[in-house]
């Protein structure tokens, strides 16, 4: 299977922000773009303004406004790719939200003129708590949110390569030996899908080159450099390493 160049993977954080830009929002692509930027970091940003004190209604309201405001604003206006990480960029964005709360004394109202991602707050709130083992340092859990979503992104976009070629049923054989979740014995593995284990060690081998490769492919839009690119994914690995 060809290795992708970083540049070739379409749904991209950097690529998505460049879609929405100021004063293209009315075109349903832009709409589009800025509406999966929103879903991709609407979590690991309410879990930083979880972790910052706010309780749920209010996080829940606060999130909302800053991706209110950025559709407002017509797009990420700011946002630029060679100033570095989009995550940092972000974070930094909603720092200076959470700032301006600080000295605001009128209760926002929760909806606002656009909801980008409908939330279920007992489901959020379910997946807030399990967050409750992790060290309590907000900027630390927003770049375990971000690791997670980004693990996320890659497998999902294997999983749909997979399907497309047929191969959807050894995607799901094979997808604990990615995640290390789940993962089958060898020999069930080959039964499953009716070849012999050396066939599965080298199913395996390609299956993990691919998911690395879509994960650096992932990775490698949301930064400015390949001195960047090595740095985030070290730092992956580190984040979901660390308990």
């Amino acid at each position: 299977m060809t290795r992708p160049e970083p540049r070739d993977f379409a749904t991209t954080q950097w690529s998505l922000v460049a879609a929405a830009r100021p004063g293209e929002t009315s075109d349903p692509r832009a709409r589009a773009a800025l509406e999966e930027l929103c879903r991709i970091y609407w979590f690991p940003l309410y879990a930083f303004v979880r972790r910052h004190g706010h309780g749920s209604d209010d996080a829940q309201d606060l999130t909302q406004a800053f991706f209110s405001g950025i559709a407002a604003s017509g797009g990420f206006v700011s946002a630029d790719r060679e100033r570095g990480r989009f995550r940092s960029y972000l974070l930094g964005a909603m720092k200076h939200v959470l700032a301006n709360e600080r000295q605001r004394t009128k209760t926002l109202k929760r909806g606002g003129a656009v909801r980008f991602v409908e939330l279920d707050a007992l489901d959020l709130e379910a997946r807030y708590a399990r967050t409750a083992i992790e060290p309590n340092d907000p900027e630390w859990l927003f770049d375990r949110q971000w690791a997670e979503q980004t693990v996320s992104t890659a497998l999902r976009s294997l999983r749909h390569e997979m399907s497309a070629a047929g191969k959807g049923g050894q995607f799901e054989a094979l997808k604990g030996c990615l995640t290390g979740e789940g993962e089958l014995p060898r020999v069930e593995i080959a039964a499953r899908l009716k070849i012999n284990e050396g066939a599965v060690k080298v199913a395996v081998h390609r299956l993990r080159r691919r998911y690395r490769d879509l994960l650096r492919a992932t990775i490698a839009e949301t930064v400015s450099s390949s001195a960047d690119l090595d740095d985030e994914m070290r730092y992956l690995l580190e984040v979901l390493r660390r308990r």
